[in-house]
Order: structure tokens, then C-alpha cells, then sequence
């Protein structure tokens, strides 16, 4: 590897601002703020909005999309248009 081009890769800690869940991985994002981790070391801390403990598609807790409201809502702003038939051009 050629040397001084790669950016700093380094411990740093990310915690869900919903759920108050943190982990410890690796990364080149920086951080003013640090945090002690239960290891007895100083991390950088990144402060993330959505995790993987907070993803509605990883806790289970997916919205169903209200679909018939979104198609009537469709039909009333443009309203109901003339399909041309299958042997029309």
C-alpha cells in the first residue's frame, strides 16, 4: 500500500439516538465527542438516527401503507381517464 493516501481507520463508537443503543466497530468518520466504552478506553462517539435497533424493518415493527387511501386520493386529483382498448392505438 502506497503510504499517507489512505484516510486514518480507527475504533469509534455509534449509539441510536431513539433507542440509546451503542456498538463498537471500525471507521474513518471523526468525532469531536468521545465516549468510555467498557473496555476502559476513549472512543470517538457518532451519534447515528436510525440502527439496526431502531429500523422498523429489523424490530419487526413495519408500517402496513394505507395503498387504497393513496389510490383514491389518486382518482379524486386526476379522476377516472378513458383506457384506450386493446385492439385501439
Amino acid at each position: 500500500m502506497k503510504k499517507d493516501i489512505h484516510p486514518d481507520y480507527h475504533p469509534v463508537v455509534f449509539r441510536d439516538s431513539s433507542t440509546g443503543d451503542a456498538f463498537l466497530t471500525r471507521s474513518t468518520i471523526t468525532s469531536e465527542r468521545t465516549v468510555e466504552w467498557s473496555d476502559g478506553n476513549t472512543y470517538p462517539l457518532v451519534i447515528v438516527d436510525v440502527s439496526s435497533s431502531s429500523h422498523p424493518f429489523w424490530t419487526g415493527t413495519q408500517r402496513l401503507v394505507d395503498t387504497a387511501g393513496r389510490v383514491e386520493k389518486f382518482r379524486r386529483r386526476y379522476g377516472e381517464r378513458a383506457r384506450p382498448k386493446s385492439g385501439d392505438s
